[in-house]
């Protein structure tokens, strides 16, 4: 058995100056990263480099996925790759650690796929995805407690009325913020092509204050995106306690995935 494995990146679309900017490159496991065209569709490639067997297969990617670590510096240099040269063309983002025996199976793989990786190429085409955060903080606007009449409650109840004042308070919040989500709806449907939900964050994760509450993808034509962009950051505008965080533009990792795929096709979005 080969020491070193066939890594993929992406599905791309061949371009000029590809080869210039893929050489200039150190992917995965410091490798170069290489471009291997499909055997049927000269517009075709698949973005790869080689990496040590012993650190990719199966089993050792079962113990190196639970070192943060190693997956940080792997998936910073599987983003690199991919932002670099999506800067160039229209790339299709394969999830982290695609791998293979070697290049030959990785451009069997590529030819097999070749009319359905063309194909979601095409619909990718001259598109960014922006990511929409919105997040529900009631603490950020925290109503002011009711002095005027708490000194003639009882402990008791003035405890109770503070846990409803909060709790009220709390829910008008979260109903702020689902009309901050259907501000955002809207303009996506105005703006976008297509909508990926993600998973809420939580913990750490969630990456500020308050609760994520919708954490959405769009994909964008380039000409609308500022548009969408700017009209998506003041869907929370006259919310106290509801933020909105837009990211992007990104390669359009989260509408890579075409709904069904060839048998062995190596689909899927890098998260």
């Amino acid at each position: 058995m080969s020491d070193l494995l066939t890594y993929a990146y992406a599905v791309a679309r061949t371009a000029d100056g590809l080869d210039e900017a893929a050489t200039a490159l150190d992917g995965v496991a410091g490798a170069p990263v290489r471009l291997l065209p499909s055997a049927h569709d000269d517009t075709l490639l698949l973005v790869t480099g080689q990496v040590p067997a012993e650190d990719f297969r199966e089993d050792a990617l079962a113990r190196h996925l639970e070192d943060l670590d190693w997956l940080e510096t792997v998936a910073r240099a599987h983003h690199q790759v991919i932002e670099t040269l999506g800067a160039r063309t229209t790339v299709l983002p394969l999830r982290l650690a695609t791998v293979y025996l070697d290049d030959a199976r990785a451009r069997d793989v590529l030819d097999e796929g070749r009319e359905l990786f063309a194909s979601r190429l095409d619909r990718l085409a001259g598109h960014v995805e922006w990511g929409v955060k919105i997040y529900a903080d009631p603490a950020s606007a925290a109503p002011e407690p009711d002095a005027g009449s708490a000194a003639e409650l009882t402990p008791g109840r003035s405890y109770l009325r503070g846990r409803r004042r909060q709790q009220t308070h709390r829910d008008s919040v979260h109903r702020a913020a689902q009309q901050a989500a259907a501000a955002v709806e809207e303009t996506g449907r105005r703006y976008a092509v297509e909508r990926a939900r993600h998973r809420v964050q939580q913990g750490a994760l969630a990456g500020g204050a308050g609760e994520n509450v919708v954490n959405d993808a769009y994909l964008v034509a380039g000409e609308d995106s500022e548009a969408f962009r700017t009209e998506a950051g003041r869907a929370a505008e006259g919310l106290p306690g509801v933020r909105v965080e837009v990211t992007g533009p990104w390669v359009p990792y989260s509408f890579a995935t075409p709904a069904t795929g060839p048998e062995g096709a190596p689909t899927g979005a890098a998260p």
